[in-house]
């Protein structure tokens, strides 16, 4: 705001004064009012675009009712320590993020992840600092508080975002320069010509540069805290230009397009294996896995009443499975990739079952014992419901998709073919996603990344706007660039449809700030305008300007 100050000081300050001494008052008062009535409206718009910044600020517990010791007693939150109980009642808000541990009730947690409708809260579920309690007492074991809870982190990054400038944002205020040194220029040129004290000061009062310099910033904060809202984080002005111009969106599967929530759902023992036999080899090799399809073979070992065995070795390849070893014998699980690579033989019985599998959009996973193959177990991931209805909305809007997954290509063609989605590329290692995103950039294309935020890191790194699954991590808040708070993929075309319009508002104030500039200092220069029609169209252009960027707080 500094250049719109500057220039409405130089141009306006000069003009009263200059208008006091022609005896030019109702000019004078004319304008004085204008310069007044713009900075009231702009101030007002600045401060609704902050409006969710201070909405969330407002938010924050100051109090809490902590037991320490078998005593309850207010204390500040500011206070608090992990580790600590805190009993939250009815209507009050969470101080810190943790776990329930007595009593249950729906929390409100829009703040966290935008969602509208309350979710049920019960005994080990995690909870939020900044939801609402809204029925039932429960208490919750502090695990983070202050600025280390999401919340916090949230406000943080959000005023971060505010603070940090867009490149566009530093153009604004180089054109802000710019047209206040040629005005100053231009009325020093105009009353040598013309030797017209009011030709010149109506020259200085025309021209502004308060449309790219008060719109800009407006248009940007507008934008983040719209988003933020819809529980969608974005880190920075210069993100929402980056989207704006986005034509390629590569996503991610597992977690991303699907719920990364696998469950098995066939089990195929060959040879002398029996099922038990075959679960007990995955989940003995699987035990010390976090991979998805993991945690589904070990729910599905217990619920068989498989025990895995501990001790030995595990060994886990990315992109490829897990090598672990059973009574003394080599056990390997994992996909038809890592059995090549291990020269484990696949006989035509097994390709054709993992071929049907795969048909059925499942993911096939290969059990071998003792360097044979013993059983395959088929793993199936339920796709988000709305991913089809984002890709739909972006491929309306012009923006091609494109899906990479480390799985296999036929269950990857299966997930694709549910969503709508007619590029995909299988079997990929982290390593090969980055690659891909670097040879595609390389081609010229805008690319947003969007993954889970863990696996994908390093490719949502590279594209030009990573979009990271919240799911409610550190991880995501810290490696992408926008993060879906409540892993909505429709906020995905509405984020960059929200930042076009915001890069849009800012371009028509570009272009309009220019054309009015260069038509009322001609007409000035011509001795056409009085400083009274040229302060009349100074402010009604950046009422018009703010207004026009203002418009995206809805």
């Amino acid at each position: 705001m500094l250049h719109r100050a500057v220039n409405m000081e130089v141009s306006m300050t000069v003009a009263i004064v200059a208008s006091l001494l022609l005896g030019q008052f109702t000019v004078a008062v004319v304008v004085t009012f204008f310069v007044l009535l713009s900075e009231f409206i702009e101030a007002y718009a600045v401060d609704k675009g902050r409006a969710t910044i201070v909405k969330l600020e407002k938010t924050v517990p100051r109090k809490a009712l902590v037991r320490r010791n078998g005593v309850e007693a207010e204390v500040d939150a500011d206070s608090l320590v992990a580790g600590d109980v805190v009993v939250v009642r009815d209507g009050e808000r969470v101080p810190v993020d943790g776990v329930l541990v007595k009593g249950s009730g729906f929390v409100n947690q829009s703040a966290i992840t935008g969602e509208a409708l309350a979710v049920e809260k019960t005994i080990g579920d995690q909870v939020f600092a900044g939801s609402v309690d809204e029925s039932g007492i429960f208490e919750v074991r502090a695990e983070k508080i202050g600025q280390t809870t999401i919340f916090g982190q949230i406000i943080k990054l959000l005023e971060e975002a505010e603070a940090r400038k867009a490149p566009i944002q530093r153009l604004s205020d180089k054109l802000a320069t710019w047209l206040v040194e040629f005005t100053i220029i231009f009325a020093v040129v105009t009353f040598v010509l013309t030797r017209n004290l009011i030709s010149t000061i109506s020259v200085i009062v025309v021209a502004g540069a308060c449309g790219v310099a008060a719109g800009t910033p407006l248009a940007i904060v507008a934008a983040i805290g719209g988003l933020a809202r819809q529980g969608v984080v974005v880190k920075g002005g210069v993100y929402v230009q980056e989207m704006s111009g986005i034509d390629t969106v590569v996503i991610d599967k597992t977690g991303t397009l699907t719920l990364g929530d696998p469950e098995v759902t066939d089990i195929v023992p060959l040879d002398s294996c029996d099922e038990k036999r075959l679960l007990t080899y995955a989940a003995s090799a699987e035990r010390l896995s976090n991979h998805p399809l993991a945690h589904a073979i070990l729910s599905k070992a217990r619920e068989a009443g498989v025990e895995p065995a501990g001790g030995g070795t595990a060994d886990y390849l990315v992109g490829r499975g897990m090598i672990s070893s059973f009574n003394g014998e080599q056990v390997i699980v994992g996909n038809t990739l890592l059995m090549s690579e291990q020269r484990v033989p696949l006989s035509d019985t097994v390709e054709a079952t993992i071929t049907t599998k795969v048909s059925e959009g499942k993911t096939t996973v290969v059990v071998a014992h003792g360097g044979h193959v013993c059983g395959l177990i088929g793993i199936s991931d339920r796709v988000r419901d709305e991913s089809r209805s984002a890709i739909r909305s972006l491929r309306k809007m012009g923006i091609s998709t494109i899906m990479l997954t480390g799985d296999n290509a036929e269950s990857a063609k299966g997930v694709a073919r549910q969503v709508g989605i007619e590029e995909t590329h299988a079997q990929l290692l982290p390593a090969d996603k980055i690659s891909f995103v670097e040879k595609l950039s390389a081609t010229g294309k805008r690319i947003a990344m969007v993954g889970d935020g863990v696996n994908d890191a390093p490719a949502l790194a590279r594209a030009n706007v990573g979009i990271g699954m919240g799911k409610g991590t550190d991880v995501a808040i810290e490696e992408a660039d926008v993060v879906l708070m409540n892993d909505d993929l429709e906020n995905v075309p509405t984020a960059i449809k929200t930042s076009k319009r915001a890069y849009g508002a800012i371009m028509e104030n570009f272009y309009g700030t220019l054309i009015v500039d260069g038509i009322g200092l001609t007409l000035a220069f011509q001795g056409l305008l009085n400083p009274l029609l040229a302060a009349g169209i100074h402010v009604t252009s950046e009422l018009v300007f703010i207004l026009n960027s203002a418009r995206l707080i809805r």
